[in-house]
């Protein structure tokens, strides 16, 4: 069994198409897989959030949603507006190791970036990682900017003890521009954490079958073996 806690740079930089790919990829080798989304913020309750995206584009059938606050704001701040209970780190670990105990591949997505503050006494999807010993791969964008926000998050996960994967562009271009082109070499360089990875823009328009069918050839395949298909 093992767990993989998926992070961004920011927030829409693709972290819920990039949990999909992790997932479809898992799934079309055999393994079962599960997500859990520990807090989804500015989606009424009746409405699709991230993890039925997540179902749509890689047909994961086992998903757990802990919170959800309808206004579009870090989750601490969206409960406290709303009056709902603050999610808890006990809760959201006590969760992901229910369901590792029974898939082989459990993916945590968190929301924002690797600091947004999710719940009581401001625990972070660093927490998350840190209480389950488990690694964390980082969505960042692909353009200027990049390199900055990238190297920081990776500092705030070593800081906190707490292995970084690796980094994926979460929507590559189809037309990148010169820092895009750069930052392809520069990422792993200013990191020290390799790139494992990149997802064509637009990917999340796809139908499943392509989505599913193309998803393995946007990771590195060593990368793969290592932390999708190993337990």
């Amino acid at each position: 069994m093992s767990i993989l806690v998926v992070t961004g740079t920011s927030t829409e930089v693709g972290k819920t198409v990039a949990t999909a790919a992790l997932a479809a990829v898992a799934l079309a080798a055999g393994r079962t897989v599960a997500v859990c989304k520990p807090a989804q913020t500015g989606v009424a309750p009746d409405e699709p959030g991230d993890l039925a995206e997540i179902a749509r584009l890689a047909d994961v059938r086992d998903t757990v949603e802990l919170a959800r606050y309808p206004e579009p704001l870090a989750p601490d701040t969206a409960a406290r507006r709303s009056g709902l209970p603050l999610l808890r780190l006990g809760d959201v670990t006590s969760a992901v190791r229910k369901l590792d105990a029974a898939h082989d591949l459990t993916i945590v997505e968190g929301a924002g970036g690797a600091l947004v503050r999710l719940g009581e006494r401001g625990f972070t999807v660093v927490d998350i990682a840190r209480e389950l010993g488990a690694p964390v791969v980082v969505i960042a964008a692909a353009g200027l900017g990049t390199l900055n926000h990238s190297e920081l998050t990776v500092r705030a996960l070593a800081a906190a003890d707490v292995e970084c994967a690796g980094l994926i562009i979460g929507a590559w271009p189809d037309e990148p521009d010169l820092a895009a082109q750069c930052n392809l070499a520069d990422l792993p360089e200013v990191t020290g954490v390799p790139l494992a990875g990149a997802i064509p823009a637009g990917s999340g328009a796809l139908p499943r079958e392509t989505f599913v069918s193309d998803s393995p050839g946007w990771l590195d395949k060593t990368w793969t073996v290592r932390y999708l298909l190993e337990t």
